[in-house]
């Protein structure tokens, strides 16, 4: 998993410890969200939001290079529901 290296020095700021504990801690609730919205299930950060998984069904679309009309097939997606605190910190700023 790609590390974002700004948010782990402000989190490793924030608590005092190290980058790289800040580092492992923050990759390993990662990789336990990723697995639990691979198995379907709701990942929800109380305040922040909700991650859960969703269907797009098969559907038929446009080749932006030719005009040719294709199908883009059916696929998983991840969805995100922002919690109230969080959209009421983002709509005061």
């Amino acid at each position: 998993m790609r590390r974002c290296y700004p948010t782990i020095d402000a989190v490793a700021a924030g608590t005092g410890e190290s980058k790289a504990s800040t580092a492992e801690a923050l990759d390993a609730i990662l990789e336990t969200m990723t697995a639990a919205v691979t198995r379907g299930e709701i990942v929800q950060l109380v305040g922040f939001g909700s991650f859960s998984t969703g269907a797009r069904a098969e559907r038929s679309g446009r080749n932006p290079s030719t005009g040719e009309t294709i199908t883009i097939p059916a696929a998983k997606t991840v969805k995100f529901s922002a919690g109230k605190a969080f959209r009421e910190v983002v709509n005061a700023t």
